[in-house]
């Protein structure tokens, strides 16, 4: 398993993982585009991919404009081997390397993603969106985290 930063080359493969996952699918896959990825991997913030014999099987992308996480996936296939939670801490780390803001998310409730988050430290704030529930996480907060990187 290798986690390294994303490259403008491996975007078919992201859109890839994006469009496998069976929580949080988007209704319409041109919704998410290519350009979409570059610009948030290579403008707004950065992103990483984790990768199993030469295959991309997970990603994250960190948005510093918006100081949000734009996307954390991991391939159904690959689920429950810890690629989330790696590409989740690289990602974190980073993030806060550049700025203190706290950083926030949308997920769906009753996902496992939900119970992913809460389970890595983020705090439930409120509602966001259609129906998602907004997470956040401070600076203090990441650093006082156990068992991150």
């Amino acid at each position: 398993m290798i986690i390294r930063e994303a490259k403008i080359e491996d975007i078919g493969q992201i859109q890839i993982v994006r469009n496998a996952v069976k929580e949080n699918t988007l209704s319409d896959p041109n919704l998410v585009t290519d350009e979409d990825c570059r610009i948030f991997m290579t403008e707004r913030g950065k992103g990483w991919v984790c990768e199993i014999n030469n295959e991309i099987v997970g990603f994250s992308i960190a948005d510093l404009e918006e100081h949000n996480i734009w996307a954390l996936f991991v391939h159904p296939k690959f689920d429950k081997q810890g690629v989330g939670r790696q590409l989740h801490d690289v990602m974190i780390d980073w993030y806060f390397s550049k700025t203190k803001e706290t950083v926030w998310l949308g997920t769906a409730p009753g996902t496992r993603a939900e119970a992913f988050y809460r389970k890595a430290g983020w705090k439930e704030i409120g509602m966001h969106g259609k129906g998602e529930i907004k997470f956040e996480m401070a600076y203090n907060d990441w650093a006082e985290t156990p068992n991150h990187r």
